[in-house]
């Protein structure tokens, strides 16, 4: 995906292959993705965000290490890709927005530092921690026990995935007996491909039908399949099918369940380089925002509630190691 793929190039891209023309449209007055014929209640794509911001707590700041303090930035790192509504352009194509965002900024509030972004490809996230060139990344990482080898999380999201339907379905999906003979859509090479290629091998155990498991090319070649009722359903990141959720109106969750499967709940977290001795200023700067309400509006205005966490945890239990 290029790094510079805005989210208005998304929309013309899902408007030339009838997606929006039908369910959702962009308005360019207000900078807002509303479903059809919906005004005030879309999500603002547009440069001028009204961000929430924070103000400095002095006992959470003095955690910094005095080497950030003296400094007075946080220099952070983020992933370069598309991801709504995560990280993307704005209507202006250089305006960064999203979630991850929003929320690094209130973390670098609280601790009284300038937030400093720099967008890069996902493995120079972690170059650039390795190499202290970033205080820290807020980019949808998710805490697994190989990570934690050489680095330090604490925890500000759910890492959830979620199967999209087409509205009013009346699917719910709670378990492997919900998808049997199902045909359902999914990315190949992801950990949401493996949750359902285990889950068709359950259902096949117990005796009742595979799952029809199905791989698309492109975002815009899923919500097609899913539109024209050649898939039953697709199984992707939470934040990305609520989005698209929100903002095409067509569609609705059916089921929502923890990216590390049956036996983990996932979780999502500012990583940081293992003593660098900011995981503790970090996890201290996200409870406070979620005491104070600043960080269930961010996530209720990108539509990611039901990803919040009631604390911050440092390094919890994570995803386990892949078997060799």
């Amino acid at each position: 995906m290029s790094v510079r793929r805005t989210l208005a190039a998304t929309l013309a891209t899902l408007t030339a292959a009838g997606l929006l023309t039908a369910c959702g449209t962009s308005d360019a007055a207000t900078d807002e993705i509303n479903p059809k014929g919906q005004r005030g209640t879309g999500i603002n794509i547009g440069p001028d965000q009204h961000r929430i911001r924070e103000k400095k707590v002095d006992a959470i700041a003095a955690k910094v290490p005095a080497a950030v303090r003296e400094r007075g930035t946080l220099r952070l790192g983020a992933s370069a890709d598309a991801s709504p509504p995560l990280g993307f352009y704005a209507t202006d194509d250089k305006t960064r927005i999203g979630s991850e965002i929003d929320i690094a900024t209130l973390i670098a509030d609280t601790l009284g530092l300038k937030p400093e972004f720099e967008e890069v490809s996902w493995e120079n996230l972690f170059v650039g921690l390795d190499s202290s060139k970033f205080d820290g990344v807020l980019s949808n990482v998710t805490v697994t026990e190989e990570r934690k080898e050489k680095y330090d999380f604490a925890t500000y999201r759910l890492d959830n995935i979620a199967f999209e339907a087409k509205k009013g379905s009346g699917w719910k999906v709670k378990g492997p007996k919900d998808v049997a003979g199902k045909t359902v859509a999914v990315a190949s090479g992801t950990n949401q491909e493996k949750i359902l290629v285990d889950w068709s091998e359950q259902n096949v155990k117990a005796g009742r039908k595979p799952v029809d498991i199905k791989y698309f090319q492109k975002d815009t070649d899923y919500y097609l399949a899913l539109q024209s009722g050649r898939i039953d359903g697709y199984l992707g990141p939470s934040p990305s099918v609520n989005y698209h959720v929100a903002s095409a109106g067509q569609s609705e969750v059916v089921g929502t369940l923890s990216g590390g499967g049956d036996g983990l709940q996932g979780k999502i977290a500012a990583t940081t380089k293992r003593d660098s001795g900011l995981v503790e200023a970090y996890a201290a700067a996200i409870d406070h925002i979620i005491e104070d309400g600043s960080y269930a509006k961010v996530l209720g205005r990108w539509g990611l509630s039901n990803e919040a966490v009631e604390k911050s945890e440092i390094n919890p239990p994570g995803l386990p190691k892949p078997k060799n």
